[in-house]
This record gives C-alpha cells, sequence and structure tokens, in this order.
C-alpha cells in the first residue's frame, strides 16, 4: 500500500516533465578538472528531496567554500564558511576526492561519505553539481562570483524544472547574510566565524 502511494504522488512529477529537457551531461573529467576546480566558489541555490539536505539548505543563508591541494592529486582539501541560522561556522576537515573513471566527485567528511556528486557541463565560471548517491533529485548551483547572471540562473532553473523541482522548492543565499572572509575586515566588530 505505501510503495502503491509513493509511486502514486511520484507520477505528477514524473509527468510534469516538460518533452523539452534536455539530460544532465556531466563533465567528462581529465587532467584539467582539478585545476579549474581549486580555489574559491560562493554557494548560490539548491534543491533537494532528500531530507536531511532540506534541513541544512534550509538553515544555510550564506556559504563560500574553496578547494586547495589535498594530500594527493586526486584529492581536495574543502573549506567551507557557512552562515547556518544567524552563526558563522568555519568548516575546514573535509575532502573530496576526484574519481576520473566516473568523473564523480566524493564528499567525505570525518572519514564518512557526505555526498557523491557529478559535474554538469555548464560555463566555466559555475559549479552545478548532481548529487547522485541518493534516490533522491538533488541539484545545486554554486559559483567563482557571489552573484551569477540572469541566463545562468535561467540554465539552473531549467535544470531543476527538469527534475520536477519548483520555485518553492529552491533555496537560494544572499550576500546580505555575508559571513566574513579570513583576512577580510568587517565593521562589525567581532564576527570571527566559529570553528565547527
Amino acid at each position: 500500500m505505501l510503495a502503491t502511494l509513493t509511486l502514486f504522488l511520484g507520477l505528477p512529477l514524473t509527468l510534469a516533465k516538460p518533452p523539452s529537457c534536455a539530460p544532465l551531461i556531466p563533465v567528462t573529467f581529465d587532467n584539467t578538472t582539478v585545476p579549474w576546480l581549486l580555489g574559491q566558489w560562493f554557494y548560490i541555490a539548491g534543491a533537494s528531496r532528500y531530507p536531511p539536505h532540506l534541513a541544512e539548505m534550509r538553515a544555510v543563508t550564506f556559504g563560500v567554500f574553496s578547494f586547495s591541494p589535498g594530500s594527493h592529486e586526486d584529492e581536495l582539501n574543502v573549506t567551507e564558511i557557512l552562515r547556518m541560522n544567524e552563526t558563522c561556522v568555519v568548516r575546514n576537515f573535509s575532502k573530496v576526492q576526484v574519481v576520473h573513471q566516473n568523473s564523480t566527485l566524493i564528499h567525505v567528511d570525518n572519514n564518512t561519505v557526505t555526498s557523491m556528486a557529478r559535474l554538469i557541463q555548464s560555463d566555466k565560471d559555475l559549479l552545478i553539481l548532481n548529487h547522485i548517491n541518493i534516490d533522491f533529485p538533488s541539484l545545486s548551483l554554486s559559483a567563482r562570483t557571489p552573484n551569477v547572471s540572469k541566463e545562468h540562473m535561467e540554465e539552473f532553473k531549467a535544470h531543476l524544472h527538469c527534475l520536477g523541482f519548483t520555485e518553492e522548492d529552491v533555496f537560494y543565499t544572499s550576500r546580505e547574510h555575508a559571513c566574513p572572509l579570513p583576512g577580510k575586515q568587517t565593521g562589525e566588530g567581532n564576527a570571527d566565524p566559529q570553528l565547527g
């Protein structure tokens, strides 16, 4: 009964998919992928049907992360600066493994795989990730700058629409909630992010 109800409730999402939807085409990793990923990225928006991801998306009002070289060529260190609810948090203990064979990024936090994603083909200054280790659609958008063009946002929204998401399902971050970045002075007094 429950399986039938789940199938029935999921059916409208399947039927609502417009015929003009192009498949999400993953980037094929090569020797330029890791150098391209290095540096700072601003988390712009995301949508997911996976309950743990939803909870975090609701809480994150600002996010910036950076990739730096790890202990071997297919590993990246990750530093995240997030505003979760009203608190700025710095997390710098996770890693991303770059798997060239299947063009997958594996996010490892405290020796536990927290997510797997494929990088979707797009503009070189965008990072569109399709999270694949869960049975729920999940897509996120990050960029080299805190703002994206209208065209880039429309591209992301088209991908979301094709996965069955509506505008109400999308969580956006805002520069209004920005945390101070390392080395940046703010006029807010002691606004140093807390280590998480």
